[in-house]
């Protein structure tokens, strides 16, 4: 990657392996490298092609009217709109482009992004709370049937009235923002995803300077009347309603404060739009609330579940059902209820071995990395059992200058609104006691806001000819995060088996992790503050 700088506008200069178009062949081979130029030379930012110290005849994408979709690992597809004045109207064109490696695509996907932004935004001014009237980030990758669902739920009352009453989660961003007092006294702060507002009001409490609450559902208008009914706090707060993607602020915040964590943490992709407003509203080295994301992650034995689920199925088992056959769908809807993942609150006792993690660092995380979200897995099991399947939880932290405060969603700390989550095999495997268990978690983003999630566990060889290795059993599942399974039940105390150990749990821990911390492989080994999970 290369930048030139000129006296009016600057250009950025990507080498490729090569580029095609999908209506012809690639462009011929050369001892000479691709070269892709944004520029705005022309008043308008727009990407092209050069090859042998000239441009491609043809290959110049508006950036104003395009989009850029991943193949794979180093391939992407850039969609534009041209004008055929032959026909006077417009057609999509495409554009395939392969890279030298993930890092320059991941960089490229992040340029083309900035630049169409710039392209957006050149030459206006647009007001406090003003929307731009061309197509969003958010409208390009999320469907608008979701969307409309997705704002819908958001706008209602009761679903807000259920978030407050979370005492862990509202309490918790409280403590942390009025322990943190020092970060907010006489800060403008941004509250991402506002909601009814209640995070503002906390940042007026601490001292913010101004807050602008940027909600685009119809909760703003709520947020705007709980916001007038405190006046001494509300006259230092501005709602917007709009997207963070669209809309515009008058002056740069030193704080953001979101509450962006769905199941899973993941789940509504709202942390992607958390990112997008850190990218846009932030200013450097400003502070964000939360600041960092931790999955864990730890296989789990529960053979009520498994039986429960499985159960589900034998409607379909039926040989005559009205004088009909049903069985012949049985396998489907076997697969079908394995295809959700479980969202309740197990008894910790329940895991096989010590948890692993997974972290984000909202901080440094580029949009394009919660695409796609590729764990390796590795366990080693502390007891003898069949493995169901994978549990998963989640903390944040809030990083203050004062105290730093994690809030989690383990089993056997206090229940919150977000629960656990499991992801069951059809097929469990057995271990022995310290037997390594492998795997991979690999969640894919799709346009309904949520992820599609393939999960293997494997079970290594154990025993006599360990040491030639090997895996000697698997088992695979398919699942979509967007329809989970919600089964909630309060933990149920379980018997431990004669051949079992029972797990010391989750002990609050007051640790303060710093972000420099995040870089040392030692936070994976840290227990998890305030309830996080420690199996000894």
């Amino acid at each position: 990657m290369e930048v030139l700088a000129g006296q009016k506008h600057k250009h950025l200069e990507f080498t490729l392996v090569a580029v095609s178009e999908l209506s012809s062949s690639s462009v011929p081979p050369s001892s000479t490298p691709v070269i892709a130029r944004f520029s705005a030379d022309s008043g308008v930012a727009e990407l092209r092609f050069r090859q042998d110290s000239g441009f491609i005849d043809g290959f110049n994408v508006n950036l104003g009217t395009a989009q850029l979709f991943k193949l794979g690992p180093l391939k992407s597809l850039c969609i534009s709109v041209s004008s055929d004045s032959n026909k006077e109207k417009s057609y999509a064109r495409g554009v395939t482009i392969l890279f030298r490696n993930k890092e320059e695509s991941r960089d490229f996907h992040s340029a083309f992004e900035q630049w169409q932004n710039e392209d957006v935004t050149q030459g206006t001014h647009l007001p406090n709370g003003a929307i731009s009237d061309v197509k969003s980030k958010f409208d390009n990758k999320i469907e608008p049937s979701s969307a409309k669902m997705y704002f819908h739920y958001y706008a209602q009352l009761l679903h807000q009235q259920n978030m407050l009453q979370d005492y862990v989660r509202t309490g918790t961003y409280y403590a942390a923002v009025i322990e943190n007092r020092a970060d907010f006294t006489g800060r403008v702060v941004v509250d991402v995803g506002a909601g009814s507002g209640i995070l503002s009001l906390f940042a007026a409490q601490a001292g913010a300077k101004h807050v602008y609450a940027v909600e685009a559902s119809e909760m703003a208008e709520y947020a705007r009347k709980l916001i007038a009914g405190n006046p001494s706090l509300g006259q230092r707060i501005t709602v917007i309603k709009g997207k963070v993607e669209e809309v515009e602020l008058p002056e740069k915040a030193d704080i953001l404060i979101s509450e962006p964590m769905g199941t899973l943490l993941v789940n509504e992709r709202m942390l992607e739009s958390y990112i997008i407003a850190r990218d846009r509203f932030l200013v450097p080295k400003g502070k964000m609330f939360p600041s960092v994301g931790r999955i864990h992650m730890a296989p789990f034995s529960d053979e009520y579940l498994f039986v429960e689920i499985a159960n589900k199925a034998l409607f379909w088992q039926q040989q005559n059902y009205y004088g009909v056959d049903l069985t012949a769908l049985h396998g489907s809807a076997f697969q079908g209820y394995f295809s959700q993942p479980v969202v309740d609150a197990f008894d910790p006792r329940l895991l096989v071995s010590p948890p692993m993690s997974h972290v984000i660092d909202f901080n440094e995380a580029k949009e394009e990395d919660l695409y796609e979200i590729d764990i390796p897995l590795k366990f080693i099991a502390s007891v003898g059992t069949r493995v169901h399947g994978l549990a998963c939880w989640f903390d944040v932290l809030f990083n203050g200058s004062t105290v730093q405060r994690w809030l989690t969603t383990a089993p056997g700390a206090p229940t919150t609104h977000w629960y656990q989550i499991r992801c069951v095999l059809s097929q469990p495997i057995y271990v022995m006691a310290g037997q390594e268990i492998t795997g991979r978690l690999h969640m894919v983003a799709h346009n309904a806001q949520s992820y599609t999630i393939y999960l293997t566990l494997s079970a290594k060889m154990w025993g006599p000819g360990v040491e030639q290795g090997g895996i000697i059993q698997s088992s695979s599942c398919k699942l979509d995060l967007k329809e989970p399974y919600y089964r909630m039940s309060q933990p149920q105390p379980y018997t431990t088996a004669q051949d079992q150990q029972p797990h010391q749990l989750l002990q609050p821990q007051d640790i303060p992790i710093h972000t420099n911390d995040l870089e040392e492989p030692k936070l994976l080994q840290q227990p998890l503050e305030n309830s996080g999970a420690q199996l000894q």
